[in-house]
């Protein structure tokens, strides 16, 4: 996959093998998993698993979550993006457009999130001719909610998953933007 989109301060970029390390250190911090599911990774193989998966995603789908960059320092921060989810239900729905992101602790609070999101609901937008997006997170990741609120999401319901655990689940159509 060669898509590559660009704003003031990141890249957003396909995922390579050479990401699995960064990867790892975000994705070993308990406090990255705080409002995940608390299974921080613990063996380098989750993750290159992961870049694996994904990358099986741009081939079937055009479209997953990408490495994202800070251009003035060429950090791996975390990731970005859009993906088509089809591999499971959540909250009642399936075959829908998911945005969703994650970065490394040390990159939060600095408006990475705010600005990766508003490039990628451009791109999903108006390129992709997405009708309709969908994202999921913790009731009580306020940091998150609010990001999502802040490009735009409107938030829908709150819903428990398998464990009991509450989400919000917020959407965004095309005619919103």
């Amino acid at each position: 996959m060669d898509l590559i989109l660009e704003t003031e301060r990141l890249l957003l970029r396909p995922f390579e093998k050479s990401d699995a390390e960064e990867l790892f250190e975000m994705d070993k911090n308990p406090e990255v998993h705080n409002y995940l599911w608390q299974k921080p990774c613990i063996d380098i193989q989750e993750v290159y698993d992961y870049i694996e998966m994904v990358q099986k995603q741009y081939l079937e789908r055009g479209i997953g979550r990408f490495s994202t960059i800070l251009k003035e320092t060429n950090e791996l921060i975390g990731w970005t993006g859009i993906k088509f989810v089809n591999d499971h239900v959540e909250n009642g729905n399936t075959n829908f457009f998911d945005y969703g992101y994650r970065l490394n602790e040390k990159f939060w609070n600095k408006g990475y999130a705010t600005e990766a999101s508003l490039a990628w609901l451009d791109y999903g937008f108006n390129q992709m001719n997405i009708k309709e997006m969908n994202a999921y997170t913790h009731a009580e990741n306020g940091a998150s909610n609010h990001v999502l609120q802040k490009v735009g999401f409107n938030f829908m319901e709150d819903y428990p998953d398998n464990d009991g655990v509450i989400w919000k689940w917020w959407q965004i159509s095309r005619q919103s933007q």
